[in-house]
């Protein structure tokens, strides 16, 4: 689960309370109920996890090496990646699973070798952001300019010029202005914008 807060990009992460990789930071995870599908076991992941739902939600990978740490064996995981609002996001806290936001790109040593995960999930949003319009689940119904360009540069890791963004977004045609204005700071008013769906869309 990914989100975009304090202008940077942020994973969801529990810590073991339990071997193996007790006291190990790691990706959330479950496993499949019977007669359950892998697409409806990640919604309901989802929903336990963080209280939200209808958000961004993709089959990521399928992993078929990753440690399960207490042998030589190897597990496989079936992942998937979701983008939620920051203050959405209800956490779900257990005695042995706390969770919490880390920075995408300072994380601790994962469990499992999560780190993997992570970075797949990473490579995989900043292609998507080149052709569709998952950034709407990052962000509220009514935004500015500059929200927009936030997150884009909070995934990116990297500044963007001004002119340059606002002139693509404006022309890829997933946006459009929502009727209205927002005082940032002490400049003037900033326009408001929507996208023109907030379901995915590629461009």
């Amino acid at each position: 689960m990914l989100t975009v807060s304090d202008d940077d990009l942020k994973v969801l992460l529990v810590h073991r309370g339990l071997e193996p990789f007790r006291d190990y930071w790691a990706l959330p995870g479950g496993l499949l109920g019977e007669g359950e599908s892998l697409d409806r076991a990640a919604a309901r992941k989802l929903l336990d996890e963080t209280g939200v739902q209808d958000v961004y939600l993709e089959q990521l990978y399928t992993f078929g090496e990753l440690s399960r740490g207490d042998d030589e064996r190897r597990g496989v995981a079936v992942t998937y990646f979701a983008l939620v609002q920051n203050d959405q996001v209800r956490l779900r806290e257990q005695t042995e699973w706390q969770p919490g936001w880390h920075d995408a790109f300072k994380l601790p040593v994962l469990a499992f070798d999560n780190h993997l995960v992570v970075d797949y999930a990473i490579r995989r949003l900043r292609s998507k952001l080149e052709y569709t319009n998952v950034a709407y689940s990052l962000l509220p119904r009514q935004f500015t300019l500059s929200e927009l360009q936030q997150v884009y540069e909070a995934i990116l890791d990297r500044e963007l010029d001004k002119r340059n963004f606002r002139r693509r977004m404006l022309s890829l045609g997933i946006i459009k202005p929502a009727g209205g204005t927002r005082m940032e700071g002490a400049h003037r008013p900033a326009q408001l914008f929507t996208f023109t769906r907030r379901e995915p869309v590629t461009v």
